[in-house]
C-alpha cells in the first residue's frame, strides 16, 4: 500500500514565483504532472483583488512584448488586474549633455512594455494554476533534501528523485527544477558552482507620488553614483523607483527622514516630475551578479535567477527568466514526445547551451553599460554623453536602442 505522505509528479518545481509558476503552466499543457513547492505562506502572497485602488507594491517588473506574448498564450494576460503600459522612455546623464527620448510610435507599437507589480502577476498566475488539474501547489513548504533513488524491482524507473519536504511529505519525481531565486537552495544542494561578483551598489525601491503626471513615460537618470529609474504605475501620479547607488550613499539615503529622502530624490531626477512624496516603505537590497557554471545535472535543472542574476539597469531580469522558461518548456515537450520522458539528458543539455549563451550576452552587455554609465572619469562622461546624443539623432542607432529597450 502506498504511503499517503508520498506524492508523485513528473516535474517538481522548487519556487513559486513568476518564473516557477509560468514554467508550471507552460509544461502542464503538454500533459505533464507538476508539483510546485513554495516556502511563502499563502497569506504572504498579496491578493491583488483586495488591494486598494491606489496602493501599490514596490516590487515591480518591466514586462517586454516577448513576455507579454507568453502570458497571452498561457491565458493570463487579460486576467492581470492592473498593469501600466509605458509608451515612451527618457534617458539622460544628470551632469552632462547626453539625452535620448523615444516613443512606441517609432516602432509602430502601442507600448514599449508594461510595468506590473510582482504580487499582481503572481496572483494572476496562481489563479490560472489552480484551474489546471495537472498542477498541484504546496505553499508554506520548503525543500529539505533531494537524492537519487536506489531503484529496486517493481519501482517506477522514471522517478529519479526522492524529494523530502519540511512538512514530512516525500515526492517522487522525474525532474527537479530549481526556480528558487538567486540564493537557490537547489543550486547549493547540487553543488553547482557559480561566478559571482559584487557590484558594490545597493538598489533602493519604493513608491512615489509625484506632483506632475508621469505621462506613461519610463525615466532613467544616470547620476555620478548610479542610475535612478522612475517607472509609471496605473495611477497617473505614482511611480515605482529603483535607485541604484554606491553602498555607502544608499545607507545614507535609507537613514534619512522622509522629507530629506524626497528632497534627495527630487534633486537626482532633476525635478522632472515636480515634488515627490513617499507612499510606501523603503527597502533595499545589494546588487550582485551570479552566473551558475552548471545549469543542469542528472535530472535537475536551474531556471531564472537561480541560474543567473544581472544588474537591474535595463530591467530585463524577469524577461530573461521568462525566456528560460520557454526554452526549457520546449525541451521538456521534445523529450516527452520523442522518448516519453521529461528528463532526457540531451534535451536538458540543449536548454543549457542555448540559455547560458544568451544570459552571458546579457550579463556582458549590462556590465558594459554599468562601466560606461557608472564611471565618473572625464573620458567616460564624454563617451556616454556623445553616445546618448548620437543615439538620439542617428535614426538607425536610435531604432536599435528602442528595440533593445522594448526587447521584442
Amino acid at each position: 500500500m502506498s504511503n499517503p505522505l508520498t506524492l508523485h509528479a513528473d516535474v517538481t518545481i522548487i519556487g513559486g514565483g513568476v518564473v516557477g509558476l509560468t514554467l508550471a503552466l507552460a509544461i502542464a499543457q503538454h500533459d505533464v504532472s507538476v508539483l510546485v513547492v513554495d516556502k511563502a505562506q499563502p497569506h504572504e502572497l498579496a491578493d491583488a483583488g483586495t488591494m486598494a485602488a491606489h496602493t501599490f507594491s514596490s516590487r515591480v517588473s518591466a514586462i517586454s512584448h516577448a513576455s507579454e506574448r507568453v502570458f497571452s498564450d498561457l491565458g493570463i494576460w487579460h486576467n492581470i488586474q492592473r498593469k501600466q503600459a509605458y509608451v515612451g522612455m527618457e534617458v539622460w546623464d544628470k551632469d552632462g549633455f547626453g539625452h535620448i527620448q523615444f516613443t512606441s510610435d517609432e516602432i509602430n507599437r502601442d507600448a514599449l512594455g508594461h510595468i506590473i507589480e510582482n504580487s499582481v502577476l503572481i496572483s494572476a498566475l496562481l489563479d490560472r494554476v489552480h484551474q489546471d488539474d495537472n498542477i498541484q501547489v504546496l505553499q508554506g513548504t520548503a525543500l529539505l533534501n533531494a537524492e537519487h533513488r536506489q531503484l529496486h524491482a517493481g519501482d517506477d524507473a522514471s522517478a529519479q528523485y526522492q524529494i523530502t519536504l519540511d512538512n514530512q511529505q516525500t515526492v517522487l519525481s522525474s525532474l527537479l527544477v530549481g526556480a528558487d531565486g538567486a540564493n537557490s537552495y537547489v543550486k547549493k544542494m547540487m553543488g553547482f558552482t557559480e561566478t559571482f561578483w559584487d557590484y558594490e551598489h545597493t538598489a533602493i525601491v519604493a513608491n512615489i507620488k509625484t506632483q506632475k503626471p508621469h505621462g506613461n513615460i519610463a525615466r532613467q537618470a544616470f547620476t555620478p553614483l548610479g542610475p535612478l529609474a522612475f517607472l509609471p504605475l496605473p495611477d497617473a501620479h505614482q511611480c515605482s523607483i529603483v535607485w541604484s547607488q554606491s553602498t555607502q550613499r544608499a545607507k545614507h539615503l535609507m537613514a534619512l527622514d522622509t522629507p530629506a529622502f524626497c528632497k534627495a530624490l527630487y534633486e537626482d531626477i532633476d525635478g522632472q516630475l515636480g515634488l515627490c512624496e513617499l507612499t510606501s516603505e523603503r527597502s533595499s537590497f545589494p546588487l550582485r551578479m551570479r552566473y551558475s557554471r552548471q545549469w543542469f545535472g542528472d535530472s535537475v535543472v536551474l531556471v531564472g535567477d537561480a541560474a543567473h542574476t544581472i544588474h537591474p539597469l535595463a530591467g530585463q531580469g524577469a524577461n530573461l527568466g521568462i525566456a528560460d522558461v520557454i526554452t526549457l518548456a520546449a525541451c521538456i515537450q521534445k523529450s516527452k514526445s520523442t522518448r516519453g520522458i521529461v528528463n532526457d539528458y540531451h534535451c536538458l543539455r540543449q536548454y543549457e547551451r542555448t540559455r547560458k549563451s544568451e544570459a552571458m550576452i546579457s550579463i556582458a552587455t549590462m556590465e558594459g553599460f554599468k562601466r560606461l554609465f557608472g564611471g565618473n572619469q572625464p573620458l567616460q562622461k564624454l563617451v556616454r554623453n556623445i553616445g546618448l546624443k548620437s543615439a538620439n539623432n542617428i535614426r538607425p542607432l536610435k531604432q536599435f536602442f528602442i528595440q533593445q529597450a522594448s526587447k521584442a
